[in-house]
């Protein structure tokens, strides 16, 4: 592949077009079907202390746990996103062999709105490079993980938020999942998202997301337009 990778590189530079030439490349060394899932992580201030420290230990098992599947790890591309009183892309789409999990910390109030929208709006980019470079992708997914509901943020962001996620799941642009954690007003969930969230029972954040990558990778050796089981999410309550 080293050749393609030259020739496509001496042609974007003519072309003056660099960010193409990095997804020409990129696509070229990895033809394979991108099965894109957007982490949207609550930082905010609640979230201080072991919950935070949950997290991230989370974010490793879900990286080595994904690294472990040789046809996950070049399918599955993570970004991830945090929310506190700002909404910060920490991590753009890599596929899982390349993910180098932040440590994240928690401050502030609870931007959810804002991250909601910008984890939507990643997905629409990714998908607009996909296509352009004819690459096959599965159902994008958005996994949120929160401990508490929109604050400090307008209310009109919190409802515009909430019309565009419905109808990107009516018209399966996005399967999104919500998860609360511990004093999460799972009230305030159930009327933003479509998906019933599920409550995530102490800090389970490991076996959360050990069956989030088993999930995925489950995903990823399916056909892009075929339908998959997921495994009861024994970490949680509905």
């Amino acid at each position: 592949m080293a050749g393609i990778s030259e020739d496509l590189t001496n042609q974007a530079v003519i072309m003056g077009e660099p960010t193409r030439l990095e997804e020409a490349v990129e696509f070229a060394e990895n033809p394979e079907p991108r099965c894109p899932c957007v982490l949207l992580l609550d930082t905010s201030g609640s979230m201080k202390g072991e919950a935070i420290e949950a997290l991230n230990r989370g974010l490793q098992t879900f990286r080595e746990n994904l690294a472990k599947d040789p046809l996950a790890s070049r399918r599955v591309e993570v970004a991830i996103v945090s929310f506190d009183n700002e909404v910060k892309v920490i991590q753009d789409f890599v596929t899982a062999d390349q993910l180098e999990p932040p440590v994240l910390a928690a401050q502030g109030q609870t931007f959810m709105g804002g991250g909601i929208q910008k984890a939507l709006d990643l997905l629409q980019a990714r998908k607009a490079q996909y296509r352009a470079n004819g690459v096959a992708y599965y159902r994008p997914w958005v996994f949120m993980i929160t401990d508490g509901e929109p604050q400090g943020e307008p209310d009109h962001i919190v409802r515009q938020a909430a019309q565009r996620l419905q109808a990107d799941e009516a018209n399966k642009r996005v399967a999104f999942f919500a998860v609360g954690v511990e004093n999460a007003n799972m009230e305030r969930l159930r009327e933003i998202v479509v998906r019933t969230p599920v409550k995530l029972v102490g800090l389970n954040f490991i076996e959360m997301f050990v069956w989030l990558s088993r999930s995925m990778e489950a995903v990823a050796q399916s056909r892009p337009d075929e339908q998959v089981a997921l495994p009861p999410p024994g970490w949680g309550t509905i």
